[in-house]
């Protein structure tokens, strides 16, 4: 995946259309409400079980994007948090505006995260896409609105995810890794659990992974950075915030302004990809 260039125009043109037929730009979500919540299921795109046996998602070089970058926006869609697809799909353009003036191949992938102990749609993954693709698997995605009551959610499966199932051109041939944006308001699991990853991805896993493990295996090929929206449900839980920065550090960003999250993702990409290619 990956070919293609962005174009402002086609996705104007595809927004006035919606606007024009009054229809939601989260069209799959839209579809699902007006089923009983048992019958929501992802997006068959986006659906994580055809991953199982060493299935990927790739971020290839090609004659058209010769020095790929990968990037992977997953963001939790539980509760109040479904604010932040929302605000990313309507700005998009200014995420794909400062990225592509810098980095003129960057493919971008948009996930999903609920709570694999209750939700419909524990995972959702679209593909690594440099053109308008992107925003088609964005709205795709099933603004669940689930989660559980454990102030918790399954974060740890998005870095099983990018551990185990991507590949990455950036990295193998230039040592660059991905940049990762996990954005959420609560915490994780502690464990990757082996019967949760049979049911998303479709593969055994002999042993349940610790949580710090798992993420360590993630970030031998991404920097992984956790955003946490300050305005909603937990975002100013110190509790919250204080587990997050005790995994990583300063790959913490609060984020005060929700419709601030296109600039601060695009900004981030660009500096930590310039500083590592400058070593």
């Amino acid at each position: 995946m990956g070919s293609g260039r962005w174009s402002i125009d086609s996705y104007d043109a595809a927004q006035r259309y919606r606007e024009e037929k009054g229809q939601s730009a989260f069209g799959h979500t839209e579809a699902m409400r007006r089923l009983s919540r048992h019958q929501w299921r992802v997006h068959q795109a986006l659906d994580p079980i055809g991953l199982g046996n060493k299935g990927v998602r790739e971020s290839r070089d090609s004659a058209e994007h010769p020095e790929s970058v990968a990037i992977a926006v997953l963001f939790d869609v539980t509760g109040s948090m479904q604010l932040v697809p929302r605000q990313l799909q309507a700005t998009l353009p200014r995420l794909l505006g400062t990225i592509t003036e810098h980095l003129p191949d960057a493919q971008i992938l948009f996930g999903a995260i609920g709570d694999a102990t209750c939700d419909r749609a524990p995972l959702q993954l679209g593909q690594f896409e440099s053109d308008n693709r992107m925003d088609e698997d964005l709205r795709r995605i099933l603004l669940e609105g689930g989660g559980g009551g454990s102030m918790a959610e399954s974060y740890e499966l998005a870095f099983y995810f990018l551990a185990r199932h991507t590949k990455l051109d950036c990295f193998e041939k230039r040592g660059v890794r991905g940049i990762a944006f996990v954005i959420g308001d609560e915490t994780a699991y502690p464990v990757v659990k082996g019967d949760e990853v049979a049911q998303i991805f479709g593969e055994g896993l002999p042993n349940n992974i610790r949580l710090e493990a798992i993420l360590s295996q993630a970030q031998m090929s991404w920097d992984v950075n956790f955003v946490i929206p300050t305005n909603t449900s937990h975002g100013r839980d110190q509790s919250v915030t204080g587990y997050w920065h005790n995994l990583l550090g300063d790959r913490v960003i609060h984020l005060d302004d929700i419709s601030q999250i296109c600039e601060t993702i695009a900004l981030t990409v660009v500096d930590r990809v310039m500083s590592q290619r400058a070593r």
